[in-house]
C-alpha cells in the first residue's frame, strides 16, 4: 500500500486587507492608532479574511490529485503553503520528498540569469548533481522549443516563452512530488497538449503530481481523485468523475435558479423547462447510466401556432454537436405541451452536455434555448481507461479471444 507524501492536518491561511484611511495620510493612520489603540485593533481584525480555512488532505505516493473550484476559492494558497511559499495561520503540512513547483510565470527564475543557467540552478535547487542536469539539458530545451534563447536572460523572454521553459524543467529534472498550478493557460493551444502528454507520463513513472485547472478535461484525463475547494474549504473529494460532475452542477446552480426566461405575452411560444424521466418517478439532469432514456421538454404557447419546425441537438462542454434531430410540421394550441424524446440508449462519456432547442415558423424563429440546466453525464465508462484513448460514445461491448485453426504449413 502506498504511503502518504503529503499530508495536511486543519490547514488555514488568513490575509489582512490592510487599514483604510479616509485621508490616505500614514500620519492620520499613526494618529488614529494613538489615539484609539482598541478600535484601530478592531479595525484590523474586521479587515481580514480567511483564504483558506479548516483544510486537511493527504496524497499517496504516485498519486494524481486535482484541485477545482472558483478563482479565489483558496486552491493556490493551498499549493503556496504546501510548496513552503508561505506559511499557514493555523494547522501545519508535511511534505516527504523532492518538490517541483511550478506555481505562477515566473516563479523560481532569476530574470537576470540565462535560460540555461537557471535550468541549472533549478536543479540545484531539487538537490541534483551537474551531471544530472546536463544529462537531461539537452532534452529540456528541445522540449522548451528555445534553442536559439537559451543563453538569453529570462527577463527578455515573453510569457509563453517563459512558461514552456519552466514547465519543462519542472517536468523534466525529476522531482519525486510535482506542483503545478493553472500556468499552462499561458502556452498556446499545441504547446498545451504537450505539456499535458508530459504530465501523463510523469504520472505514470510513478510520481506524484498535485495540478490546479479550470479546464475539467484535463482534470478528467490526468487526475485518479480530485478535491473541490470552495470558500476556503473542502466542498467535495473522492472519485474524479463524481466530484467534477458536481462542481459543473454547481457551477451552473445559478442559471437552474434563475427564471429559465422572462415570461413576455409579445412571445408565440417558448420552451421552458426539461428532465430526465427517471422510472421511479423523480425527475432529474444527471444522466448515471447508458440504458434506455426518456427526455422531457416543456414548451408554454400562447397563441395557436401551425406549421413548425422543431429543434434539439446536444453540444459537450467544448460546443462540438454529439447530436441533432428535427421535426417538421407541427402544430400547437395555447397552453403547456411536453415534447418526448425516448432513446434506446445515450451512450456518452461523462462530463456536460447542453441541450438546445429551438422553434421555428419559416423563416421565422419563435424561440431557441441551451436548456438550463446542463445534462450531467456520470454513467459507468466502457472505454479505455486513459482518457486520451477514449472518445464520446460510451458504448458497452465484450470481447473473446479464441483460436480458430492450428499454425500453415507454410508458418512451421
Amino acid at each position: 500500500m502506498a504511503s502518504a507524501v503529503i499530508r495536511g492536518e486543519a490547514l488555514g491561511k488568513r490575509y489582512r486587507r490592510g487599514l483604510v484611511s479616509t485621508s490616505g495620510l500614514l500620519r492620520d493612520s499613526l494618529g488614529r492608532i494613538l489615539k484609539s489603540p482598541l478600535r484601530s485593533l478592531q479595525r484590523q481584525k474586521q479587515e481580514t479574511f480567511w483564504a483558506l480555512k479548516d483544510v486537511s488532505l493527504e496524497v499517496k505516493e504516485g498519486e494524481v490529485l486535482g484541485l477545482i473550484g472558483r478563482n479565489g476559492a483558496g486552491k493556490t494558497t493551498l499549493l503556496k503553503i504546501l510548496s513552503r511559499i508561505t506559511q499557514p495561520t493555523t494547522g501545519w503540512a508535511e511534505i516527504h520528498g523532492r518538490v517541483g513547483s511550478l506555481l505562477e510565470v515566473g516563479t523560481g527564475f532569476h530574470p537576470e540569469l540565462t535560460g540555461r543557467e537557471n535550468t541549472f540552478l533549478s536543479g540545484a535547487i531539487l538537490g541534483m548533481s551537474k551531471s544530472e542536469i546536463s544529462r537531461k539539458f539537452d532534452e529540456i530545451v528541445a522540449f522548451a522549443e528555445l534553442e536559439k534563447f537559451i543563453d538569453t536572460p529570462v527577463k527578455h523572454y515573453s510569457s509563453g516563452m517563459y512558461v514552456r521553459l519552466a514547465f519543462a524543467v519542472a517536468a523534466h529534472l525529476e522531482p519525486e512530488i510535482l506542483l503545478v498550478d493553472e500556468v499552462l493557460a499561458v502556452g498556446d493551444i499545441r504547446f498545451q497538449k504537450k505539456c499535458l502528454g508530459k504530465m501523463g507520463d510523469v504520472a505514470r513513472a510513478g510520481r506524484t503530481v498535485v495540478l490546479v485547472t479550470h479546464q475539467m478535461n484535463q482534470i478528467r484525463r490526468l487526475c485518479h481523485r480530485t478535491l473541490w475547494v470552495h470558500d476556503g474549504k473542502i466542498q467535495q473529494q473522492g472519485d474524479t468523475g463524481i466530484v467534477v460532475s458536481s462542481y459543473e452542477q454547481s457551477m451552473r446552480s445559478l442559471a437552474e435558479s434563475l427564471p429559465t426566461q422572462l415570461k413576455r405575452k409579445s412571445w408565440k411560444a417558448q420552451f421552458v423547462s426539461w428532465n430526465i424521466a427517471d422510472p421511479s418517478g423523480r425527475q432529474t439532469h444527471i444522466l448515471s447510466s447508458v440504458g434506455r432514456t426518456t427526455l422531457k421538454f416543456y414548451l408554454d404557447v400562447n397563441e395557436p401556432i401551425s406549421h413548425i419546425v422543431h429543434g434539439i441537438t446536444l453540444y459537450d462542454a467544448e460546443r462540438r454537436i454529439i447530436w441533432g434531430w428535427a421535426a417538421y410540421d407541427l402544430a400547437f394550441v395555447p397552453g403547456r405541451h411536453e415534447l418526448e424524446y425516448e432513446f434506446p440508449m445515450l451512450p456518452i462519456k461523462a462530463g456536460a452536455y447542453t441541450w438546445m432547442v429551438s422553434l421555428w415558423s419559416g423563416s421565422q424563429q419563435l424561440d431557441m434555448s441551451d436548456m438550463a440546466p446542463d445534462m450531467l453525464v456520470t454513467a459507468e465508462s466502457y472505454q479505455h481507461p486513459r482518457d486520451e484513448w477514449s472518445g464520446v460514445l460510451n458504448v458497452p461491448s465484450s470481447f473473446n479471444v479464441r483460436q480458430i485453426s492450428g499454425l500453415h504449413p507454410d508458418d512451421k
